[in-house]
């Protein structure tokens, strides 16, 4: 396979395994690999720059937030980190800051295995936790967030404050809910980790209430209380917040390496789970002089421990066919232990992979695993071979719908390429209705499943017949007369989406959800965008020729013009509806909100200063343009008044949105 196509085969891969870890909760591969491979695109991209695509994962910090949960935005980005897996490599991550800045002092953290959250209190009250989702907005999870006991409902502080850190299960309430599971007949969590992100996106609270949750915080954004990231975790533990007393200030990294060796060795020993250890630059002066990428901090780096390995053996192996159709086998293993987990199933990748280290069912085998839920078979342990192993033939057709598979040249895996196999179909399905795209609530891949199944949803124009297939619905279990009515309303209600949300939905390859807001603002309809060449479209900045030509053959194929057609006769909208950004006193300002609006809400003004060119910040400086300040208006107002920056009562601003 050539490199180039390489590096887009590696984009959609770890769009689908960032999916399935960070917004399912359920990964198909090991950590170590995902790393593997997100570094092996970092090299391909590059080599390649005309290749960018601002889609890439190597760009965003987060994923995919669920419908069940209402969307918010941050302040702030809220963004990830990069790993290094060595002690070179830290040393080379120091020395670009060193060479710079001297000696430096650092922050030295346990990474704490679990899921990451946003807390945002309002004149000392606890207003809202929310997810990291996609980086720019995450899911609204106040309600569950509110039953973990250690969190303060209210803290002595007057304003905003935002404080970011891990809610996790200790590994004794991990222990306690499983055995309770295992009791029930229920199957059992694979690690904490994963029953933490569970419980927290439970839709009923008493079930995360019931969960034995904690959390530890350990990041404030532009906190004004402390010039030092240190100062800042002490401010955050005198307002009663949960910091972890393992964080350590060192400025040399041979012994920060050291700490990192030594911990790994009472990792197991811990009453939580951590995969590794955070190195940040304490000084937040030089944080924000080193500032950073699109999706991490260039101040703060994460050393990721080495997976751990066990032995156990595969008693079968099996096929999952994937939404692309990618056929992946992987082993049933006899159920064995590993990082404080159960794990009974092992990804074997490909073909390939099962014959270069040739395994066999009744192998015993070592398996590894870094935190995830499917680890990796590492090799066959041939020596304890007694005759009853069996070699695997991979199989000749796709064990969901039973067309022949075919290994397309230069892949290494194998695919079902039948248009109107089970498995591509209803996950294509529940990708065009999901919240980012058409958002019709209620057509979940479960459901999607559900009405394959009865043979009245087959593509996406089905949706749009459902109405008349009510008394089938209805004979549902658990599908009442307001639950049918509610999804009829939601798939009438998505005929009025603007156009992007259309694109986006139909899964072109290449076309993520940028991408199709880009379109549909350039074309401003579908029949435009059906019509232009591959050339039209690559002169579209951030759309360039792979892309180009990815859209124009998507248009091409009669069967998706046909069902652009089906889509017009269902009523569905076809036009961009966006406003563009006007004119206006904010257009290119600087702006910060204070206090609390009586009109709005501070997402609601921010949406509409950003809607009107503004930036929006969390933080007052010199550079800032405005300050909107509504009642109760504490810190940032007088510091606006201090640095001489403009003030806007809410009555001004209003006047000002009227002008």
């Amino acid at each position: 396979m050539e490199k180039k196509e390489r590096l887009l085969e590696l984009r959609e891969l770890l769009k689908q395994y960032n999916y399935e870890y960070h917004t399912l909760d359920r990964p198909t591969i090991p950590d170590s690999e995902y790393d593997a491979l997100f570094r092996e695109l970092k090299e391909l991209e590059a080599e390649f720059p005309e290749l960018y695509d601002p889609d890439s994962v190597t760009q965003s910090p987060g994923y995919e937030v669920l419908d069940e949960f209402k969307k918010v935005r941050h302040d702030k980005p809220m963004l990830s980190l990069d790993n290094v897996f060595s002690y070179e490599e830290l040393k080379e991550w120091s020395k670009k800051i060193t060479d710079v800045y001297g000696k430096i002092e650092y922050a030295v953290e346990y990474k704490i295995d679990g899921l990451a959250m946003n807390l945002i209190y309002e004149d000392g009250k606890f207003l809202r936790a929310t997810t990291r989702g996609n980086g720019v907005e995450g899911e609204d999870v106040t309600s569950n967030v509110k039953t973990i006991p250690s969190i303060p409902k209210t803290i002595p502080y007057k304003d905003r404050y935002e404080i970011r850190g891990e809610i996790y299960m200790p590994k004794a309430s991990f222990e306690r809910l499983n055995a309770q599971r295992r009791s029930e007949g229920l199957e059992e969590f694979a690690n904490p980790r994963n029953a933490a992100a569970g419980s927290i996106r439970q839709l009923d609270s008493r079930v995360a209430a019931s969960r034995g949750l904690d959390g530890f915080w350990y990041y404030v954004p532009d906190d004004i209380n402390a010039s030092t990231h240190y100062e800042s975790l002490l401010y955050a533990r005198k307002l009663g917040f949960v910091v972890n007393d393992t964080i350590r200030l060192m400025d040399d990294i041979d012994a920060i390496y050291k700490h990192i060796e030594d911990t790994i060795a009472i990792r197991h020993d811990l009453p939580y789970e951590i995969d590794g250890i955070v190195i940040k630059v304490n000084r937040y002066d030089i944080q924000k002089e080193l500032g950073f990428t699109s999706r991490v901090p260039k101040w703060a780096i994460a050393y990721k421990f080495p997976p751990e390995e066990v032995s156990t053996i595969i008693e079968d192996i099996f096929i999952t066919v994937g939404r692309t159709g990618k056929c992946t086998p992987n082993a049933k293993l006899k159920s064995v232990k590993l990082q404080g987990s159960t794990v009974s199933y092992a990804t074997l990748h490909n073909e390939d992979n099962i014959k270069d280290k040739d395994i066999r069912i009744n192998d015993t085998v070592i398996v590894r695993k870094a935190g995830d839920i499917i680890p990796e078979v590492v090799r066959s342990i041939k020596e304890r071979r007694d005759g009853t192993q069996i070699p695997y033939v991979f199989p000749e057709v796709c064990p969901i719908c039973g067309s022949k598979i075919y290994r397309l040249k230069g892949e290494a895996a194998h695919y079902c390429i039948n248009n109107d196999c089970p498995a591509k179909i209803v996950e294509g399905i529940a990708h065009f209705a999901s919240r980012d795209a058409m958002n019709i609530d209620g057509l979940g891949v479960k459901r999607v499943e559900l009405f394959h199944d009865k043979g009245i949803l087959n593509s996406f124009e089905d949706i749009y017949t459902l109405q008349s297939k009510k008394d089938i619905i209805l004979s549902l279990e658990k599908f009442a007369e307001r639950s049918y009515q509610n999804l009829i309303e939601a798939i009438e209600n998505s005929k009025a989406n603007s156009l992007e949300h259309l694109l986006f939905g139909l899964g072109i390859r290449q076309v993520g959800e940028k991408a199709a807001k880009i379109l549909a603002k350039h074309f401003k309809d579908i029949d435009a965008l059906m019509k232009a060449s591959s050339e039209e479209l690559s002169q579209i900045k951030d759309i360039g020729p792979i892309t180009a030509e990815a859209i124009n053959d998507f248009f091409k194929d009669e069967h998706n013009a046909k069902m652009i057609e089906n889509f017009k006769f269902y009523g569905l909208n076809m036009k961009y509806l966006g406003e563009e950004v006007k004119e206006s006193v904010f257009s290119n300002k600087v702006c910060v909100l204070t206090g609390t609006l009586e009109k709005y809400t501070r997402s609601e003004a921010t949406a509409i200063l950003e809607s009107l060119g503004a930036k929006v910040t969390s933080s007052v400086s010199k550079r800032t343009d405005y300050v909107i300040y509504g009642n109760e208006a504490g810190s940032k107002l007088d510091k606006a008044k201090d640095l001489g920056v403009q003030i806007v009562s809410e009555e001004e601003f209003k006047r000002m949105l009227e002008e």
